[in-house]
């Protein structure tokens, strides 16, 4: 199980490019820490997770 935002979540083996984008994410538009690193977005197709990963996605929104 990995731990994404707080959920439990049965997806090791995916990338984080993969599961971000079977999420709804804007791959523009997001941060992710991974086990308290923030990850390069260069990393995400090459990132696999794995059982005990701890994942924070923060999305950016724009307004003003």
């Amino acid at each position: 199980m990995v731990k994404i935002n707080g959920e439990e979540l049965n997806i090791a083996g995916e990338n984080v490019a993969e599961y971000l984008s079977e999420s709804g994410y804007d791959l523009k538009r997001v941060a992710v820490e991974l086990n308290g690193d923030i990850l390069p977005k260069s990393q995400y197709a090459d990132t696999l997770l794995k059982d005990n990963d701890v994942i924070e996605v923060v999305s950016f929104v724009g307004g003003g």
